[in-house]
């Protein structure tokens, strides 16, 4: 790709936007559930775009952190923040406070962003338009496809978007997007969809596919940030600008997202159980009538109880499941070996109950695998390693010991550093990663990435380890 044409800058849509002072004898008068009340002369001026930006802000957050990093990335294992951004290939100190935008997609304060977005950070907060800081957790990365998981804890239902779809999106139709660019929090710019099924190629392994292409305004600090649709419901997550160009953005249709969430979101993954339903994530027939069973796996708890593929679940413990994030977020709540009854209708219409067990599966001891695969050991964190590290809460597994000419001494691991990934997923507990380091056979090729201090500096690096 030239340089001198198509510096593709990773970032989202939103500008400036502005109110005007009431006049002081205008008459308060609500607005919907959630909104401030406004004036008579305000309300006049309503329009679909206020009325959006009012519903949906409270879903957006910042994300942000104070952390400073130095990246260093091993061959293979590039970032694609680094190409977007033509990133040197040495070492790099930054600083950074907003780092991207997000959005929460169920109550429980599941958040959806741009995988780049996390790249960046060592701890996120996600600060919502209220001025609500909350620490931000990693649940499920997907790098291909550029989108990331992230889960706050609030002692309270939290502001949600509703998904979407857009595979019935029509050139020339308005969008509304609401993001942080520049650290400006919840700007919201509008434009139009100019174009659907168009793709970005960076390199051979980073092609984004099916992007719908707006001329709303973008600027850094705004990826991962939602596009809405005129009716408040999210159709994309931004991405991506030309900068080459003018007005002319990317985002990632709300349909790809549908698809990854089941398998980002795989409950026997996150709560390790045994379960055995995968769902579909899409829609398949109109909107909100339930979530339909993709596949389910022999000798499961599902399996036996009768559960078929095509079957759509319609409620859980006789809360109704609309969507995937819907069951999903029962499902997470359940602790394991508690059984759930499913509400089920049938292909042929038939509708049927069934009871299912989440199962509970035994850990696997993370720290023997690790030192038969890899030759090293590993430890939770201490309280002295987050004063090292300048952190406040675990970021990751110590390494305790490395055994001389093992696969972990041939990558130069040292004890001290820090596993914040394996294979893709994070980790900060021996629980986590004893679930992951279960499903590695010998020869494969696990992504690691790790944090270590050198010179009262945090070092990012990710690398590819063997198991023996």
């Amino acid at each position: 790709m030239s340089q001198s044409v198509s510096r593709f800058v990773v970032c989202i849509l939103l500008a400036l936007a502005t109110s005007l002072p009431a006049a002081a004898q205008d008459r308060m008068v609500p607005v919907n559930e959630g909104t401030a009340s406004m004036t008579t002369s305000q309300a006049s001026r309503m329009t679909p775009v206020v009325r959006v930006f009012r519903e949906a802000s409270p879903a957006v957050v910042n994300l942000s952190t104070t952390q400073v990093v130095t990246v260093r990335r091993s061959p293979g294992f590039g970032s694609l923040f680094d190409e977007i951004f033509d990133m040197p290939t040495a070492p790099r100190q930054y600083r950074t406070n907003s780092v991207g935008s997000g959005f929460l997609i169920h109550s429980d304060g599941y958040i959806v962003t741009n995988a780049h977005v996390v790249d960046r950070a060592t701890e996120v907060k996600a600060t919502f338009a209220d001025g609500t800081e909350l620490d931000a957790e990693e649940v499920a990365i997907d790098r291909r496809r550029d989108l990331a998981v992230l889960k706050v804890n609030a002692n309270r239902p939290l502001p949600h978007l509703k998904l979407g779809r857009s595979d019935d999106l029509m050139q020339g139709e308005p969008v509304i997007v609401i993001g942080n660019p520049l650290g400006y929090q919840h700007t919201v710019t509008t434009g139009v969809v100019s174009a659907i099924d168009r793709e970005l190629a960076f390199d051979a392994d980073h092609v984004y596919r099916g992007l719908i292409q707006s001329d709303a305004s973008i600027n850094p600090g705004n990826s991962g940030g939602p596009m809405l649709n005129i009716l408040g419901e999210l159709i994309g997550i931004n991405t991506a600008i030309r900068g080459d160009a003018q007005n002319i953005g990317f985002a990632i249709p709300v349909n790809q997202l549908r698809e990854l969430l089941p398998q980002m979101l795989d409950i026997e993954r996150v709560r390790r159980v045994d379960f055995g339903l995968h769902f579909d994530g899409q829609v398949r027939g109109a909107l909100n009538e339930g979530v339909r069973v993709l596949r389910v796996d022999n000798g499961t708890p599902a399996a036996q109880a009768g559960i078929q593929t095509g079957d759509v679940i319609t409620a859980i413990d006789n809360q109704p499941t609309p969507n995937f994030v819907e069951a999903f977020s029962l499902l997470a709540r359940t602790p394991p070996g508690q059984s759930l009854k499913l509400d089920i209708r049938r292909e042929s219409g038939d509708k049927v109950s069934v009871e299912v067990p989440l199962r509970a599966i035994p850990v696997g001891d993370a720290v023997a695998q690790m030192e038969r695969f890899f030759g090293m050991t590993v430890r939770p964190m201490n309280k002295g390693d987050l004063q090292r590290l300048g952190v406040q809460r675990s970021i990751g597994l110590i390494v305790d010991s490395v055994k001389n000419g093992s696969e972990a001494d041939r990558e130069r691991l040292v004890v001290g550093d820090v596993i914040t990934q394996f294979g893709g997923w994070g980790v900060t507990d021996l629980e986590g990663l004893g679930h992951l380091v279960d499903q590695v056979d010998p020869g494969d090729i696990i992504p690691v990435q790790i944090l270590r201090v050198r010179r009262n500096r945090l070092v990012r690096f990710e690398l590819g380890l063997r198991a023996q």
